[in-house]
């Protein structure tokens, strides 16, 4: 598998540049990066399958990218679009993985490795230099993919885009007599026929279902009078979408309205606060504050926002105490929601991107109440 298209060796020589120079600025000695999201972003190649053969990219400030594969893998990851800008060292079956991996390490020094490192691994290095330390590229380096490129931000919209085919889509099918599975696999059809290689979550969540914000799919039968809370996303060309609208089986109380109303205002004001130069907490605090004013505030449970890009769910949230800046290019959600435990639940989601002087959703189907059959 290699990475998007759209993408040249010279991309890819750029992040992995620009990663060494964050990593020196963060007082680590490198990093070292398995397979998954982040090799994809920095490199375009992802292995095959996992295995348990060490597959890692080793970047360090001042020195050229290697990239340290099993011999059996290497072919494939010679195909990859940045393999032109990187060496590959690759190992054979018998020899010692961890000892062609700490010549390319200070001795003493301090990395930063992906979270999805095996253990093994890292304990294998470990042993081969124990002067050696390690931080969660999590922690170290939360903000690495945080900005998107403008070639990034077109994958983005376009990803966008595709989801809210989708729910332009969804709302003409039938619920009433049908279940939460069924509609679940409405959406994720749908998704794949408006591009999407992988689908991530397919949420279908009728009546008191919509009260857990998590829930997904069951075999609860949608009824006359329910409240649908609908969450999808996935991977299309590599990047993420996830959008959130909340429709209604037939004619909705007056309650219903007045809630769906409240959590729309809400996440008008969320999007209203996104600029440069203002922290994340900020973008919780405008969301949230208007559901609280209305007397629902003990009914909002989750943070209003998360970051997307090469995965679904990545830094940086938008929750009370990150009081980390944004930038333009930063992508990520803005989802306040209601929920009445028994009862409904009310969400409704975009995704936003940090303009020069503000932010531009990334879903635009109506926030308004639908009511679907």
């Amino acid at each position: 598998m290699t990475g998007t298209a759209s993408f040249t060796a010279d991309d890819y020589r750029a992040r992995m540049e620009r990663a060494a120079r964050e990593a020196a600025d963060a007082g680590l000695a490198g990093l070292l990066v398995a397979p998954g999201p982040d090799l994809v972003w920095l490199t375009g190649y992802a292995p095959p399958a996992a295995t348990e053969r060490l597959t890692l990219l080793v970047l360090a400030p001042g020195r050229d990218p290697v990239l340290v594969v099993p011999t059996l893998e290497a072919p494939d990851a010679a195909k990859a679009t940045g393999a032109p800008v990187l060496t590959l060292r690759d190992w054979t079956d018998g020899q010692d993985p961890y000892a062609a991996t700490a010549a390319l390490l200070d001795t003493g020094g301090r990395f930063g490795i992906s979270d999805n490192a095996w253990a093994m691994h890292l304990l294998g290095l470990q042993k081969a230099l124990p002067a050696t330390s390690y931080a969660s590229l999590t922690d170290a380096l939360p903000m690495l993919r945080a900005v998107k490129d403008a070639a990034e931000l077109e994958l983005m919209a376009a990803a966008g885009a595709a989801a809210d085919a989708t729910f332009e889509e969804i709302r003409k099918v039938p619920f009433g007599g049908r279940r939460e599975t069924e509609v679940g696999a409405d959406l994720a059809d749908l998704l794949r026929r408006f591009g999407h290689s992988q689908v991530d979550f397919t949420i279908v969540a009728s009546g008191p279902n919509g009260a857990n914000p998590h829930h997904e799919v069951g075999d609860r039968v949608i009824q006359d009078g329910d409240m649908v809370v609908l969450d999808f996303g996935g991977l299309k060309d590599g990047y993420g979408s996830d959008t959130s609208r909340t429709v209604h089986v037939g004619e909705p109380t007056d309650e219903e309205r007045r809630v769906h109303d409240l959590v729309r205002e809400a996440q008008q004001a969320g999007f209203e606060a996104v600029r440069p130069g203002v922290a994340c907490q900020e973008v919780d605090r405008a969301a949230r504050a208007v559901i609280a004013d209305a007397g629902y505030g003990e009914y909002f449970i989750h943070r209003t926002g998360h970051g997307i890009g090469v995965t679904t769910h990545e830094p940086p949230y938008m929750i009370e105490g990150e009081e980390r800046r944004l930038v333009p290019g930063m992508c990520f959600s803005v989802e306040p929601g209601v929920y009445l435990p028994g009862r409904f639940g009310v969400r409704i989601e975009d995704i936003v991107t940090v303009t020069e002087d503000g932010g531009r959703r990334l879903n635009d189907t109506t926030r308004e109440l639908v009511i679907v059959g």
